[in-house]
């Protein structure tokens, strides 16, 4: 077993190794080819910042993850990972997935034709056999019908992807959400000796590792800060929410039953998650359109409740890493259903917009901004 993390080892060590060579070079064609993410009243960066970051992800990890394999391949004398119908439909779903983010952060794509090809790549995985079939008492529900599940995760990936997608607007606050939530599904791949699906995920780790370094301390005035655009968050979000579903989904023959699967899976995800939902139900309230971009993620509240971007950040990324306690803690602890601990965390989450709210009015400003605001 020792040697299989040393394998996660060179995984996550070749990706950033691959990322800290590609990102600089996408950095410099940026420059030359003036392909900048341009400050608008919406954005919380003044100044203009390549935004094709996330270009960087799907080669470098797929090329950590051919080395690390390649490797163990070669010592243990077996092939970790074969050609098969759902290896082929994955990497189809991705590569649709990171196309269109390529495109969308070159060219731009309207909201309606990213959603499509969203769709399509998610309707791949129920194709390949990969879908949640098992609620694991949520609301009462264990089995689910098949058609059902299907939909559901399909739906999933979407939500997942476009929640991703949303919450990246400050620096290191996608990439550090995903950070944690890949962490948490490499620890549960881990557990279950899924070697294979934790050298996947360390060969995303690491390239992440390399684009919050030049994200977060690079100096835009020497071209070395970038953004991961659509490309990386589309990337991210697709690969989380197949992970998800991966983890979710009730296979006793890959994976033995465990009732915390979708707990966990949801936990690792939940702040961006509930976020989304939150920013979709304010603007249904306040009468806004749903799928227009405006300045009402967690993120933006924060910032207009006093926070800067370092402060903002941390106090999300600590959310984060609070409510996994919180839910591991009732679950392994408490012995709370999972129907009852995403109540808590549904009334926690609503607790601390309603404190940030408090905040933001105490500065004479409104909780709710419209996007022509």
């Amino acid at each position: 077993m020792t040697t299989h993390y040393i394998y996660i080892i060179i995984s996550f060590l070749a990706s950033i190794i691959c990322g800290m060579i590609l990102i600089p070079q996408i950095m410099n064609y940026c420059q030359r080819k003036k392909l900048y993410d341009i400050p608008n009243e919406r954005k919380v960066h003044k100044t203009a910042i390549p935004r094709l970051g996330g270009i960087s992800f799907l080669p470098s990890m797929v090329i950590a993850v051919v080395v690390a394999l390649l490797v163990f391949d070669g010592i243990s004398g077996k092939a970790q990972v074969t050609m098969s119908l759902w290896t082929c439909l994955f990497f189809i779903s991705l590569l649709l997935t990171y196309t269109v983010g390529i495109i969308d952060d070159l060219i731009g794509l309207n909201a309606t034709t990213k959603f499509i090809v969203q769709i399509l790549a998610a309707s791949l995985m129920p194709l390949s056999g990969l879908y949640i079939n098992n609620l694991y008492g949520f609301l009462g529900i264990h089995e689910i019908p098949v058609w059902v599940g299907m939909m559901l995760t399909v739906f999933m990936i979407v939500f997942i992807e476009n929640s991703i997608n949303l919450i990246d607007g400050i620096d290191g606050l996608a990439g550090g959400l995903c950070f944690l939530a890949l962490a948490g599904f490499l620890a549960c791949f881990v557990s279950e000796g899924m070697w294979s699906y934790a050298i996947l995920i360390a060969g995303l780790m690491g390239v992440v590792v390399g684009f919050l370094y030049f994200n977060m301390l690079g100096d835009p005035e020497k071209n070395r800060k970038i953004f991961m655009g659509d490309s990386g968050s589309l990337t991210l979000g697709f690969i989380l929410g197949f992970l998800f579903v991966k983890l979710a989904m009730d296979n006793p023959n890959v994976i033995p039953y465990r009732s915390d699967r979708l707990l966990l899976s949801f936990t690792f995800l939940m702040v961006p998650m509930l976020d989304l939902v939150r920013v979709a139900l304010t603007r249904l309230v306040n009468h806004s359109p749903i799928f227009d971009a405006d300045k009402n993620h967690i993120h933006h509240k924060l910032m207009r409740s006093g926070m800067d971007q370092h402060h903002a950040l941390i106090c999300i990324l600590t959310v984060s890493l609070l409510f996994t306690t919180i839910n591991i803690m009732l679950n392994k602890l408490c012995g709370a259903s999972l129907t009852l601990i995403i109540i808590i965390d549904v009334v926690l989450f609503i607790t601390l917009n309603y404190t940030v709210n408090l905040r933001i009015r105490k500065r004479g400003k409104q909780p709710f901004v419209k996007r022509e605001e």
